[in-house]
């Protein structure tokens, strides 16, 4: 797989990743030159058609995901056989190999990556779209602390099959109970899911362990976990009461959506809660603020005691015996007071209804509401929580907005108000903001080293340590590739301020310059010219008809640009090629002159008297053996006989017919052609 091209465009380098689906490689994107994560689906799975439609349609779901908790998806394709995703290139550690690392986490750092985890899976619920799959293996810890979860989708495309081998196993320590009875599936099963990550995360173990794939799938239906503080007591109750009520079995016990769950990690972070009933959606605050505590309003009212229950005595004395007229006269009396009461009692009492009723009307026109509840902006951008102040009608008015570091909300995100979410206030309430600034930068940071990256790489590397990167004007360099990093300021290990700007420069490669033309020139003159003009010379030789010996017949490169440094090959002329010269001592002068001429050389006759060769023989010549070069010159003497019978001539040029004896001359004839 490595060094194949996926789609035209994406270059796949080494693997760092296994998966039960899949397998996972670093990749170049050489359209826009960036590093990024290729995984590519394993065979058995890709061979089937539907599930291949099906993660087509997952991954593009996914990729339309925007949030800082979630891996970024750039692309999915089909090359032959091979189904591959184009993904954010990450830097880190998964939360597995954390835990298997540094044992449990403490509290507020499990509270921290399970908020996030949430926050990521309320953008993805909020697409309808249900991970599946949530487990610390597709959860990516950062250098910086931050998470990113992985697989969105992938999940949702794969058949699970819990007889399968160990890829499987994995899952079934996370898979919540309605997963595992196939029943339908809701945003609550990751949030199961997420409680048993935060389980692990708290406690360095899962909550359900066995031998195979089947047992642990009935332990998530059957059996309830144990309590996470039984396995480290430093777990505290608030903490295991939130993971609790997300490991519940019924889904309806758990947090019902991944938002809900967020706010409360966060307002846990916070110091906001005291414990969480895991069993109940009840959740009991740290304390109550001063104003707050209302009691509570009375269904039914009391009865009012009747007037006159209460004896009045009149004295200690006797009383006087009474006629039957003033008895009679008496209770008269005694009726019409009662009545008269009774008509002003039920007239108070009537009254008192009807100025319930318009109450009660009032109060539901909201005539009346002199309090309302705050709006819960948390986890909303500043513009987005303005606009839901603005939006109660001048109930709510704008307050002071100021922002802070926050590890565990996204910048520019609310992580703070004042007065709380939920909070009874009256009419014209001020509502102050707090806004996540992201995490805080470190003091002071190393630059790191960034030669021989990519503008994109350096870009990543320098971000990864709270850095900015500024790309300068490109060098020549003899040792960098082109395009990539050849100088930095500051150098690398020096120390910078989270913030500051590193710029650098990438290598255009070597330094070139014009090769000069040597050619006609000596050995000497071509290596000395060469030389100064920055090159290296190498030297070879041929022989030439054509070039004199020692001087260059050709070079390479022979004209244009070079780098510096480079060689440049020169070819010298040995001269003409050499052939042997034969012996044609005893010949008759014409035969003589015919052999050399055929061999290529150029013939002089000289003429001389001899008493012991033949006239019209060769007497000697010169060279007399070895080798010469063709053309050159090779002078024979023929004989003319003794002294007595022929002048002692020098030689005639007469076509070799024998010496003229009134001619001295030399004969010479060229070479033939």
């Amino acid at each position: 797989m490595a060094d194949r091209i996926l789609g035209g465009r994406y270059k796949v380098q080494d693997r760092i990743g296994t998966g039960g689906m899949a397998m996972v490689y670093r990749g170049l994107d050489e359209v826009l030159g960036r590093t990024v994560a290729i995984k590519t689906m394993l065979p058995q799975y890709a061979s089937d058609p539907s599930f291949a439609a099906r993660f087509k349609q997952e991954a593009q779901a996914a990729a339309a995901l925007q949030s800082p908790y979630i891996v970024s998806v750039y692309d999915w394709g089909q090359d032959g056989d091979t189904y591959y995703i184009v993904m954010e290139y990450l830097r880190g550690t998964d939360l597995k190999n954390g835990i298997r690392r540094h044992g449990a986490l403490d509290c507020k750092k499990v509270a921290q990556i399970g908020s996030q985890i949430a926050q990521a899976l309320s953008v993805a619920h909020a697409h309808e779209i249900i991970h599946r799959d949530i487990k610390p293996q597709n959860i990516m810890v950062q250098p910086d602390g931050n998470i990113k979860v992985m697989d969105f989708g992938i999940a949702r495309a794969k058949n699970s099959h819990l007889t399968q081998d160990n890829s499987v196993l994995g899952t079934a320590h996370y898979v919540s109970p309605e997963q595992t009875q196939g029943k339908e599936l809701g945003p609550t099963t990751d949030i199961y899911s997420l409680g048993i990550v935060m389980y692990e995360a708290a406690t360095g173990s899962v909550p359900f362990d066995g031998d195979d794939a089947i047992s642990v799938a009935l332990k998530q239906v059957n059996e309830q976990p144990e309590p996470p503080s039984k396995r480290n007591p430093k777990v505290d109750a608030a903490l295991e009461g939130i993971i609790l009520k997300c490991m519940q079995k019924d889904p309806a016990d758990r947090f019902q959506t991944a938002n809900e769950l967020a706010r409360v990690l966060r307002d846990y972070l916070a110091g906001r809660i005291r414990a969480v009933n895991s069993a109940t959606a009840s959740v009991a605050p740290a304390a109550v603020p001063m104003g707050q505590a209302t009691a509570p309003l009375a269904s039914n009212t009391s009865n009012m005691p009747r007037a006159n229950t209460t004896a009045r005595r009149m004295g200690t004395g006797r009383m006087k015996p009474q006629t039957a007229t003033e008895k009679a006269r008496k209770e008269e009396e005694e009726r019409k007071r009662r009545h008269r009461r009774r008509l002003i009692i039920g007239a108070i009492v009537g009254a008192l209804a009807l100025v319930g009723i318009v109450a009660a009307i009032a109060n539901a026109m909201g005539l009346f509401n002199q309090t309302r509840a705050v709006p819960n902006l948390s986890n909303l951008t500043e513009e987005q929580a303005l606009a839901e102040i603005d939006g109660s009608g001048g109930f709510f008015q704008r307050g002071s907005v100021k922002e802070e570091y926050n590890s565990t909300v996204a910048q520019g995100l609310v992580i703070d108000q004042t007065p709380d979410a939920g909070q009874s206030a009256p009419r014209g309430t001020q509502i102050d903001l707090v806004i996540s600034k992201g995490p805080e930068p470190a003091a002071s940071v190393t630059v790191p080293d960034l030669t021989g990256m990519s503008a994109q790489e350096a870009d990543a590397a320098l971000k990864a340590v709270g850095l900015v990167g500024q790309p300068g004007d490109d060098v020549s360099d003899d040792k960098v590739d082109a395009g990539k990093v050849a100088a930095q300021n500051p150098a690398a290990g020096a120390t910078a301020k989270a913030g500051d700007t590193v710029t650098y420069q990438l290598s255009k490669g070597p330094e070139t310059t014009s090769v000069p033309s040597v050619v006609g020139m000596t050995q000497d003159q071509a290596t000395k010219k060469l030389q100064d003009a920055g090159f290296t010379v190498t030297v070879k030789n041929a022989d030439s008809d054509s070039v004199e010996k020692g001087k260059v017949i050709s070079q390479s490169p022979s004209s244009g640009r070079a780098a510096k440094g480079s060689t440049v090959t020169i070819t010298v002329s040995n001269g003409s090629s050499t052939v042997d010269v034969p012996d044609e001592t005893g010949k008759d002068e014409e035969a003589a002159k015919q052999d050399l001429k055929s061999k290529g050389f150029s013939v002089t006759v000289q003429y001389e008297a001899s008493k012991t060769v033949e006239k019209g023989k060769v007497i000697s010549q010169s060279p007399s053996s070895g080798s010469a070069g063709k053309g050159s010159k090779v002078t024979i003497i023929v004989s003319t006989g003794s002294s007595s019978s022929s002048n002692s001539d020098n030689g005639k040029s007469d076509g070799g017919n024998g010496p003229a004896p009134s001619d001295p001359t030399n004969e010479t004839d060229g070479a033939s052609p």
